[in-house]
């Protein structure tokens, strides 16, 4: 299968390039907001949290460092949030293309995880620049972050994956999916660092297999840092299990899938 995926790598990118063109399609400004979108987005964390809540972090005296901490968090989600809701319906919505024999399905996840990694180091690249021009840069910190996000979009992928197949016999994955992911939103440290829970609470949510992923991207851009702790080995075990049982499934289902559709 993943040789098929690799024979198909032009289509692939074809897909990711025109699906980044199209989200844009008609508007006057066109692909310009592929930067304008998250400009706005980083100046409301920062106006809000910096200047009308004057939210500080435990420990810091830094007016801009919770606006830093939730941005480093909550740009990553939205990346994770975006591979997971597209992917749910990816098999449903492309059933003309899985019909035919000659079509490699694995490309649908590669397509949906391509686009929004693509669109994520679009809004990411404005983030960084940022903190460069206000001098908040965490240097070669910041190649760090390559290993949390790579988890990050194989933990993504392999739910997505799960969830496809599960869409196509269960229609009702695509009106949970919401609901769950909010869950899941607030039992991760994105907008709240851990240190502010009570200890019983705190040592749940330390569990969560993403909470290692987003204290790690934190550290970095707020203390400029490789962070010793805490250790990403959960997340990779959670990744690699959740990518196994998702190939495994995709292999098995295939067939059903295209008669259910």
């Amino acid at each position: 299968m993943l040789a098929s995926a690799w024979k198909y790598r032009g289509f692939v990118a074809e897909s990711i390039r025109r699906d980044l063109r199209t989200r844009y399609a008609g508007s006057v400004l066109g692909a310009a907001w592929q930067l304008l979108s998250p400009l706005a987005l980083i100046a409301i964390y920062t106006i809000v949290f910096s200047q009308v809540m004057r939210a500080r972090l435990p420990g810091l005296d830094d007016q801009y460092a919770y606006a830093v901490f939730v941005c480093a968090g909550l740009l990553p989600w939205n990346m994770f949030a975006e591979i997971l809701l597209r992917s749910q319906g990816m098999f449903v919505e492309h059933a003309n293309l899985l019909k035919k024999s000659s079509f490699p399905r694995i490309c649908l996840p590669a397509i949906v995880v391509g686009g929004a990694v693509a669109n994520f180091l679009i809004v990411y690249g404005v983030f960084l620049a940022l903190l460069m021009l206000a001098g908040r840069s965490a240097g070669f910190a910041t190649l760090y972050a390559i290993v949390p996000i790579f988890l990050l979009v194989l933990i993504a992928a392999g739910i997505g994956v799960l969830l496809g197949l599960t869409h196509v016999f269960f229609r009702d994955v695509g009106q949970a999916i919401g609901i769950v992911l909010q869950l899941v939103f607030w039992l991760t440290p994105i907008i709240y660092p851990l240190t502010v829970l009570p200890s019983g609470y705190a040592a749940w949510i330390a569990r969560n297999p993403l909470t290692p992923i987003f204290r790690s991207l934190q550290e970095v851009f707020v203390s400029g840092v490789v962070p010793s702790t805490p250790p990403l080995a959960p997340a990779l075990a959670a990744g690699l299990a959740v990518c196994a049982v998702a190939w495994w499934a995709f292999r098995a289902q295939a067939p059903f899938v295209v008669d259910e559709l």
